[in-house]
C-alpha cells in the first residue's frame, strides 16, 4: 500500500464516534454485545494477517481484533500507529483458550471490530504511555499532557475525584454550607510570602492571593454561617520541595459552638467516612498526644507512628551510669529495635550518621545470650550497659541505641534515628496511621527578627491554663491548637479562634504590633467582633497531600494535574514570562531588567 493508499484508508469524515462503552469496563458479561469503543492506540501488533490494538483510554485497555474479512477496517488497522485517535465498532468474544491476559481487568475477551475510524493522528510521542515513568521527569512534565495519559497516573485523578466527592457528601450530610470567599485580598503578616496582584485601577496598590481563607471564614462565623467548608485553592510564594506547592488545594473547615473536643471527633469521622467511601480502607480511632508528649516520644511534632516503638526516657539511670561528666541537665533516650540483625560494621554506620544529624554520639547496646555488648564499656562501667538495656525493655537478640544531649535537641536527634532505623530495617508498618497532635505553643521566638511570632497563626485561641502567660511568660503559653499527621506528614492545622477583641489585641501586642498597625492591617475583623462573634474553630485539610498518600505517590506533582516544578515554573506553557510592556505601562510599573534565561 503506497502512502497515499494509506492515508486515503485513514481518513475520516465521520462526524459522531458514538461510544457505547469504556475500554477498561468490557467485560465478560458484554460477550455478544456489539459495542463501539474509542482512545488511543496503546499498542499494535500484526499477528500472521491479524491486527491486534491494544485501545486505551481513562478505565484501562481492550484488546481489539481486527481480520482480513473486514476489509476496509484492516486496511485501517495496518496503518494505525502508537498514539493515534480511533474507535472501532464491533462484537465482544471470549477470547481463545490459552490467550488470556490475566493482567488486565478486560483480559478474557476481545471486540472483533467490524468497523475502526481514524480520528486523529499522532506524531511519534516525546512521553510514550507505554514506557510508563521511565522518562525523565522534566521531559513528563514539559509533556504533562501526554504523562497524563498513562494509566496509573490517571488513577490517582480517578481518586483524587472520588476523595472529594465523599468529602462534600459527608459535608452535605452534617449541614455545612460550601460557601465562596475572595481570590483577591490584602496581604497579612504573619505567615508565609504572599503573591502580589497590582491593581491597575488603583495604581500603587495591591492585592493578595490568599495563604487561606482565614479572617474570611471568621468572618462567615461573625455573619451566622455557624458551619463553612470550601475546597479552595491557596497560594504560598514559598521554597518548593516534595510535598510542597505555590498553589494547592485545602479542604477548609470553620464551625460555630463546637469545643475542640467536639471539632476534632467531627473531622475525625469525616476522614474515616472518605477513606470508607474512597479506598474501602476502615481507620481506626486515632491516639491523641500533645505537643511536648509528641517531642519526648519522638522527637518531632509530626510522629511518624509506622516506624516502631517510641523513645525510651532513660535519665534517671544514664546519670546513675555513666562515666563522661555531662551537665546534670542532660537527657538520656533511648531507641529500642527487637531482633535487629546490625553487624559490627552497620552499627559503626549508625554512630557516623548520628554525627551527621548533629549529634554529638550514639551508644549502642546489644542484649544476648551471653549478656549485653557495647560500644561505651567505660562509659557504662559497672554493669552500666545492662541496666539501661533493663529500664528500656530490651529483650536477648534486641538492640538499643542511646543518646544524651540537652533537652531538645537529644530528642529531635533521637527522633531522626529512629526513622533511620525503621528505615534500614524495613519495618516501616504499612497502612494509614493517623495521630491528633494539641497543646501547641501560642508563640516561638523569631532570632532572626528578635521578637515573637505566632505559631499557628495570630488567630488562635490560647489554652485556659495559659491565658495569664501572654503577659508575663510567652515562651511558656501553650494555645488551642491542633493538628492532623499521617505518616509522619502534618496532613491539616486547625485551632479554636480567638473572638474576644481584647485578647487579640493583647496578642498582636505580643507578635510587636502597634495599636495603629493592628487597625491598619486587621481593623476589620476587630470591628466584626465589636458585633457578636460566636465562639468559633476550624481546620485546613491539605487535599492534595491527603490523595498523594492516599494514592501511595511520592510527590505531590504526580496528584496535581499540572504541577510547577522545583523552581515554581509551569514547564507546559512557560510561566512565569515576561509580561508585555503595555501591561506595565497600564500598572505603571517598571519591571526589572534582568539577563538570567528563565529556570527549568
Amino acid at each position: 500500500m503506497t502512502e497515499k493508499e494509506r492515508d486515503r484508508a485513514v481518513s475520516s469524515t465521520l462526524t459522531d464516534v458514538g461510544r457505547t462503552a469504556y475500554c477498561g469496563r468490557v467485560g465478560p458479561e458484554r460477550v455478544g454485545e456489539t459495542v463501539t469503543v474509542a482512545g488511543w492506540v496503546h499498542r499494535r501488533r500484526d499477528h500472521g494477517g491479524l491486527v491486534f490494538i491494544d485501545l486505551r483510554d481513562r478505565t484501562g485497555l481492550v484488546q481489539v481484533v481486527v481480520s482480513p474479512d473486514a476489509q476496509g477496517a484492516f486496511e485501517t488497522a495496518d496503518a494505525v500507529r502508537p498514539e493515534w485517535v480511533v474507535s472501532a465498532t464491533g462484537v465482544v468474544a471470549a477470547r481463545p483458550d490459552g490467550m488470556a491476559n490475566p493482567d488486565l481487568l478486560t483480559g478474557t475477551v476481545e471486540v472483533r471490530a467490524t468497523a475502526l475510524s481514524v480520528w486523529s493522528r499522532s506524531e511519534t510521542p516525546p512521553v510514550s504511555p507505554a514506557d510508563g515513568a521511565n522518562v525523565d521527569e522534566r521531559l513528563r512534565l514539559r509533556h504533562r499532557y501526554l504523562d497524563l495519559r498513562r494509566p496509573e497516573v490517571l488513577q490517582n485523578f480517578v481518586l483524587r475525584d472520588r476523595v472529594v466527592f465523599a468529602v462534600r457528601r459527608w459535608m452535605h450530610a452534617h449541614e455545612f454550607l460550601d460557601v465562596e470567599t475572595p481570590t483577591l485580598g490584602r496581604s497579612t503578616p504573619e505567615g508565609a510570602r504572599d503573591f502580589l496582584v497590582p491593581s491597575r485601577l488603583q495604581p500603587g496598590h495591591v492585592y493578595a492571593l490568599p495563604q487561606s481563607p482565614q479572617v474570611w471564614k471568621q468572618l462567615l462565623m461573625v455573619g451566622g454561617v455557624d458551619r463553612y467548608y470550601q475546597i479552595v485553592k491557596v497560594f504560598r510564594d514559598e521554597a518548593l520541595r516534595a510535598d510542597r506547592q505555590p498553589e494547592f488545594t485545602q479542604i477548609d473547615v470553620e464551625t460555630s459552638f463546637l469545643s475542640q473536643n467536639q471539632i476534632l471527633e467531627l473531622m475525625e469521622d469525616m476522614v474515616r467516612s472518605v477513606f470508607q467511601e474512597a479506598l474501602g480502607v476502615q481507620l481506626p480511632a486515632w491516639p491523641r498526644l500533645t505537643h511536648a508528649e509528641a517531642l519526648a516520644q519522638y522527637g518531632t511534632d509530626k510522629p511518624d507512628l509506622r516506624a516502631g516503638p517510641p523513645l525510651v526516657d532513660l535519665t534517671a539511670v544514664g546519670q546513675e551510669v555513666e562515666a563522661l561528666a555531662l551537665p546534670d541537665e542532660t537527657r538520656w533516650v533511648g531507641i529500642v529495635a527487637e531482633a535487629a540483625p546490625f553487624s559490627r560494621k552497620q552499627l559503626d554506620t549508625l554512630v557516623d550518621r548520628a554525627r551527621d544529624l548533629g549529634a554529638p554520639g550514639l551508644f549502642w547496646i546489644r542484649r544476648t545470650a551471653d549478656g549485653v555488648r557495647t560500644n561505651a564499656g567505660r562509659a557504662f562501667a559497672d554493669g552500666g550497659a545492662a541496666r539501661l538495656a533493663d529500664a528500656a525493655g530490651v529483650r536477648p537478640d534486641g538492640l538499643l541505641l542511646v543518646m544524651a544531649g540537652p533537652t531538645g535537641a537529644v530528642h529531635r536527634h533521637a527522633g531522626a534515628m529512629r526513622l533511620e532505623v525503621a528505615a534500614q530495617l524495613g519495618r516501616e508498618a504499612p497502612g494509614f496511621h493517623f495521630l491528633w497532635v494539641t497543646d501547641f505553643p501560642l508563640f516561638e521566638w523569631s532570632e532572626d527578627e528578635h521578637r515573637w511570632t505566632s505559631a499557628h497563626h495570630p488567630f488562635t485561641m490560647p489554652h485556659p491554663d495559659d491565658r495569664e502567660l501572654i503577659a508575663t511568660d510567652p515562651g511558656r503559653a501553650r494555645s488551642q491548637a491542633y493538628d492532623v499527621v499521617l505518616n509522619g506528614v502534618e496532613l491539616a492545622s486547625g485551632s479554636l479562634r480567638i473572638y474576644d477583641s481584647e485578647l487579640q489585641a493583647q496578642v498582636f501586642s505580643v507578635l510587636g504590633l502597634t495599636p495603629a498597625e493592628t487597625t491598619s492591617k486587621f481593623g476589620y475583623l476587630l470591628d466584626a467582633f465589636r458585633f457578636g462573634p460566636p465562639p468559633h474553630g476550624g481546620i485546613a485539610f491539605g487535599l492534595d497531600r491527603l490523595v498523594m498518600l492516599m494514592a501511595g505517590a511520592d510527590s505531590l506533582r504526580d496528584v496535581i494535574a499540572f504541577p510547577k516544578t522545583h523552581t515554581g515554573s509551569d514547564p507546559v506553557m512557560g510561566s512565569p514570562a515576561p509580561a508585555d510592556p503595555g501591561q506595565w505601562a497600564e500598572l505603571r510599573l517598571t519591571p526589572w531588567a534582568t539577563d538570567a534565561p528563565p529556570r527549568p
